[in-house]
């Protein structure tokens, strides 16, 4: 064996080592218990299976170990037809009892997790179901397990409402875990409501978050109260920054960099994808060498945006009738769409609303 060898060797260990005493530092922060959850909203996956979730009621962020680090030994898709009343069987009740509210696949293992309501209204038992490759779903029991705790400390109270819409609902609307980083988008009960908050993992206190305003071409005038929907962490001429879709639908860029807390900052609106539409969720992926956003929506389908051009400073600001920015096409065989996550490089797993008013785990190849 060569020194050249042998070097290579000693520095893929050397790597090897630093990455798992990492991901070790990050699940032995975790203390085992039972994490006290009041709902189970927004869900993300950080190394080593780590998952965080949303606390909507409590306005907090759980980090729990699921220690589902073993890649599946079932490859390929994952399809489960009326998963809801699949889930509700499991559960003793009947489907018109539960809400699925989020979904997000493991990247370590492959299999996919729910946030589930039994129940409606905040009486409703939050909890974390399991559907493995094979398409078995089971419960990710919540007790006794390793986690942590990041609770915001300026949520909106419990009974605030606007236009008859909890407040405490939105306090945290989606979020995502990047480079030992949280990102949480959300409201907060300050005047320019809007949040964005950046939280350390392992679990440091989260302060009170970036307000963010955004010009809103649909409307035709700035606003700091309406909430991100949904985001996508992304770079952009090497800087990272987090791509948010809004209600009725501008889409926002924001440098990571200028997420400082105390501090207001505007986003820049990069597109304008057509009113009287909320956005439900979002991915980021390759295709044949070029970037694009796959963002589902409650009333024009799933678009397909490219990530082209996103590097331009001035944005939208001017009123606009109907759409404008970057460029879309509606994917016209997907409908229905209410979640969506990447399963691997060249395929996506989605929660889908059939026409029966079923709903469907289904795999599609990325378009």
């Amino acid at each position: 064996m060569s020194n050249k060898t042998i070097s290579s060797f000693v520095l893929a260990g050397a790597l090897l080592f630093t990455a798992t005493a990492r991901a070790g530092d990050l699940t032995d922060s975790l203390k085992t218990g039972t994490p006290d959850l009041k709902s189970a909203g927004p869900l993300a996956f950080g190394p080593e299976g780590v998952l965080f979730i949303a606390d909507t009621q409590g306005a907090a962020i759980f980090a729990v170990d699921t220690g589902d680090r073993t890649p599946s030994a079932s490859a390929g898709s994952i399809t489960v037809q009326g998963i809801d009343g699949k889930v509700a069987s499991l559960l003793g009740t009947t489907p018109q009892q539960i809400l699925i509210n989020d979904l997000a696949v493991n990247p370590a293992s492959g299999n996919a997790y729910l946030s589930v309501s039994r129940g409606r209204g905040p009486d409703a038992t939050p909890l974390v179901l399991r559907v493995d490759r094979s398409g078995e779903i089971r419960e990710f029991a919540l007790e006794s397990v390793k986690f942590a705790k990041a609770v915001l400390p300026n949520a909106p109270d419990a009974g605030a409402q606007r236009r008859g819409r909890s407040l405490r609902q939105q306090s945290i609307t989606d979020l995502a875990y990047v480079d030992g980083k949280v990102f949480v988008a959300g409201l907060s009960n300050e005047e320019f409501a809007s949040k964005l908050r950046s939280i350390p993992f392992p679990f440091q206190e989260a302060d009170a978050g970036t307000s963010v305003e955004i010009f809103h071409g649909a409307h035709g005038q700035f606003e700091t109260a309406s909430p991100v929907r949904t985001f996508v962490p992304y770079d952009i001429s090497g800087e990272s920054h987090l791509l948010a879709a809004y209600t009725c639908t501008p889409l926002v860029k924001f440098p990571v960099s200028q997420l400082q807390p105390g501090t207001h900052l505007k986003g820049t609106t990069v597109a304008e994808l057509g009113n009287r539409n909320n956005p439900l969720d979002m991915i980021v992926y390759e295709k044949e060498g070029r970037n694009f956003l796959l963002l589902a929506n409650s009333s024009r389908g799933v678009m397909k945006i490219t990530t082209e051009h996103l590097d331009r400073g001035d944005g939208i600001v001017e009123k606009i009738d109907g759409t404008a920015g970057n460029a879309y096409e509606t994917i016209a065989d997907l409908k229905g769409v209410e979640q969506l996550d990447k399963l691997d490089e060249g395929s996506a797993l989605l929660l889908v609303r059939a026409e029966s008013g079923s709903l469907d785990l289904q795999t599609i190849a990325l378009p």
